[in-house]
């Protein structure tokens, strides 16, 4: 364990705190986008979510004030942005369960998305991986009247997709470049996209809704917690814990999302639905785990002493 380090357990409590907290948002996010609409709500949040951790990582902050930063940074913000408003418009039409498997679809998407730009093909384990989700998905579509994905359910997966597109991004962009001080430029970018995208496309908010106690309560549960501090507890237990421990900690984001959306939202849960839920699991967990516990196998077989050497070293 390094000098200043914490146990283990103490990093997994960090992403699972996290993950409860992500997962509680959505039903969160489901009650506030019925009052405001996406790009008004994207743009509030994030604007406010931005000052806070520009305030507290000030030096950080200033630190990213370069022009590769910037520029870094507001591509962060324009993906981001895109994965956010498309989440947020397939949440209106689809219930927070769905939207929080759907978007979980990410995982599998990332080392697909990295093949043409890392030039590293897909194992075998990413390729079952996918199969596994796309049979959820159709479990999912087939849950309903008729077996096919609702508008949200898209719009989920195209929020996939862009989530996958950060993340392959961020993997990309250099490691000498302050990333708490991107990340603040990457919420205020998110934040300015959003109120110009409402100012331009939806009906502004009224102000009696802006302080409406149950949206201030539902934005200071999506500011303080679940960007600033679900971020920074991430981020903190991402430095020390193995990268497959660590993602599928997170993919219980997804879990947690239908958890809340059955106790607080009453979302119905029918066999065929929890099917689409548990193969979708069951993918992310093979894209994960598959390919690390394969390898930890196969090593132990390599570096294992045979029976028969072990009686001829003795007999000699």
């Amino acid at each position: 364990m390094a000098s200043g380090a914490k146990p283990l357990w103490v990093y997994k409590a960090m992403i699972l705190t996290a993950t409860v907290i992500w997962g509680l948002s959505f039903v969160v996010m489901k009650d506030t986008v019925g009052v405001v609409e996406p790009g008004y709500l994207i743009g509030i949040r994030f604007l406010i979510t931005g000052a806070l951790v520009a305030a507290l990582f000030w030096k950080n902050f200033r630190r990213a004030l370069t022009p590769r930063a910037l520029r870094t940074g507001v591509i962060f913000g324009v993906l981001l942005f895109a994965a956010y408003w498309t989440q947020t418009v397939g949440l209106v039409y689809t219930t927070p369960g769905k939207n929080a498997f759907l978007t979980a679809v990410y995982v599998v998407l990332v080392p697909f998305l990295c093949w043409p730009l890392q030039k590293q093909r897909p194992t075998v384990f990413r390729v079952v991986a996918a199969c596994l989700c796309l049979a959820g998905i159709g479990c999912v579509s087939a849950s309903g009247e008729s077996f096919m994905l609702g508008f949200g359910d898209i719009m989920t997966l195209v929020c996939a997709v862009f989530f996958a597109l950060h993340i392959v991004y961020v993997n990309r962009a250099s490691a000498e470049l302050d990333m708490m001080g991107m990340t603040a430029i990457q919420f205020l970018t998110m934040g300015v996209l959003g109120l110009a995208f409402g100012l331009f496309t939806e009906q502004p908010p009224a102000l009696s809704a802006l302080i409406a106690p149950d949206f201030l309560w539902n934005m200071l549960y999506l500011v303080v917690f679940s960007s600033a501090m679900g971020l920074v507890f991430q981020n903190i237990a991402l430095a020390h814990l193995p990268a497959a421990t660590a993602s599928l900690l997170l993919s219980l984001e997804s879990v947690f999302g239908v958890v809340f959306s059955v106790l607080l939202f009453g979302e119905p849960l029918t066999a065929m639905l929890l099917l689409g839920f548990a193969v979708i699991f069951a993918g992310i967990v093979v894209s994960e785990a598959g390919q690390p516990l394969w390898e930890k196998r196969r090593n132990r077989r390599h570096t294992a002493v045979p029976d028969e050497l072990v009686l001829d070293s003795a007999e000699a």
